[in-house]
């Protein structure tokens, strides 16, 4: 048995009365135990957080760790320019290696900025090298193997044929899926309608049912993908996920920028949930997803960075702060407040992948996932009352995160990552960039 004793915090808990608290915290192994004042407990490890804010970790529930490569490598483009210029000419250029450091270095600075659960998209190919960085790493996963079956400019080394693409992702689910008691989970990623033919959105919709497993994808990110889909399947395409029954509380669809009101409707009615990606909308020139209207529809919507190409960072801080302020100006400044955003940070995502009754608060029973705040900085003062939540949306950085826990284990310490070795996935990363790079004309001339 492990054992960690927090000491002397402030704690803002998520829990349902939203308490915030001035306690310990007792874990034992992967669970939170006791929470109280002055506990008396003898642990192997003691945290004096004296001074520090500690909050769940954050939930991101749309991240693309096969990308964190490309950071820098396509900026200033619309987003189908973006995937078949730049995108999917550098994931076809993948190896095991780079998979892999590609994944650390994405992993590396979700821990070093709080978030503790992620749900990932992986490329093609080369996905097992993933998920032995996430194993390593200790990062709470649910991730798969991308799927693309059909489309126009895919190069020869993303176009599977539906069989295997379909095998494919069956293995892997059957080789990582609940690995770690639980802490890694599979999920179908079919990565959006413009990319996969009926049949296989179809099995996948069967399999997810079979193995009682999500599916992520990819909808509505942009006017001109929507032309596509209305084309190609003569409805829009939250319309056509319901048509073939792919639209149901399983689903997580990312970005949702153009929905019509139908769409809402089977977005709310069907359970699906949905995560905002501002950052991305944004400098992708697609626009942003109407959330206060989804929220007061009671729809799920949670957060996430999506790809370092596309941001070009995986900082929650950032998304929860772009997610306040873009709404205001069209929906008065009390819209997407602090405490909203927050949840939808934490607790929210928690509900996105079904795992609310695990992590997304700090509550006794629930899985130790948590990040400790040191916010004794300019930029974070005068504390004198202030609403802490408010000071970790609108104030904080992800430099301000000074100790991740995952799982009950800590993951990184004063800044200090645990599982990961900063210098050699740095150097690695750039060796494997660099390799890519030189294949890319090769893949785009015999395309």
């Amino acid at each position: 048995m492990s054992s960690l004793l927090i000491k002397n915090a402030q704690i803002i808990t998520m829990n349902p009365q939203e308490d915030i608290l001035h306690a310990d915290i007792y874990i034992e192994n992967d669970r939170i135990e006791r929470i109280g004042e002055n506990l008396d407990i003898i642990a192997e490890h003691v945290i004096d957080a004296s001074g520090k804010t500690i909050i769940p970790g954050f939930v991101q529930t749309h991240i693309h760790l096969c990308q964190t490569l490309f950071r820098g490598q396509a900026d200033d483009l619309e987003l189908m320019d973006w995937l078949q210029k730049k995108i999917w000419p550098l994931e076809a250029s993948h190896d095991e290696e780079s998979s892999y450091y590609s994944a650390m270095l994405g992993l590396g600075e979700l821990i070093q900025s709080g978030t503790t659960t992620i749900v990932d998209m992986e490329t093609v190919n080369h996905t097992n090298a993933a998920f032995q960085a996430m194993a390593e790493s200790g990062m709470r996963c649910l991730s798969g193997k991308v799927m693309m079956d059909m489309g126009e400019d895919v190069p020869a080394l993303l176009l599977e044929d539906t069989e295997s693409s379909i095998q494919q992702s069956v293995d892997l689910l059957e080789k990582w899926n609940n690995y770690d008691n639980g802490r890694i989970q599979y999920a179908f990623c079919p990565r959006f309608v413009v990319s996969c033919t009926e049949e296989l959105l179809t099995e996948v919709r069967d399999l997810s049912n079979y193995y009682k497993v999500k599916v992520h994808t990819h909808a509505s990110e942009n006017k001109g993908e929507i032309e596509i889909v209305e084309k190609q399947r003569g409805m829009r395409n939250v319309v056509y996920l319901d048509k073939i029954g792919l639209a149901n509380e399983n689903l997580i669809l990312a970005h949702c920028v153009w929905l019509d009101d139908e769409e809402k409707r089977i977005v709310k009615e069907r359970g699906i949930k949905m995560s905002h990606c501002p950052g991305s909308n944004m400098k992708l020139a697609s626009g942003f997803a109407d959330v206060p209207d989804l929220l007061n529809m009671n729809a799920n919507v949670s957060l996430g960075a999506d790809g370092a190409p596309c941001n070009n960072n995986l900082d929650m801080f950032n998304e929860m702060r772009l997610a306040s302020i873009i709404h205001k100006p069209t929906h008065g400044p009390t819209a997407m407040d602090a405490k909203t955003v927050f949840r939808m940070a934490t607790i929210g995502g928690a509900e996105a992948v079904g795992l609310e009754k695990e992590i997304g608060s700090i509550e006794v029973g629930k899985k130790a996932d948590l990040a400790i705040l040191d916010l004794y900085n300019f930029h974070t003062f005068p504390s004198y009352e202030v609403d802490p939540i408010s000071r970790i949306v609108y104030s904080a950085t992800r430099a301000d995160v000074e100790t991740t826990i995952i799982n009950g284990k800590v993951v990184m310490e004063n800044r200090k990552l645990k599982t990961i070795s900063k210098d050699v996935v740095l150097h690695e990363a750039n060796k494997s960039i660099t390799r890519l790079l030189n294949r890319v004309p090769s893949i785009m001339k015999v395309n």
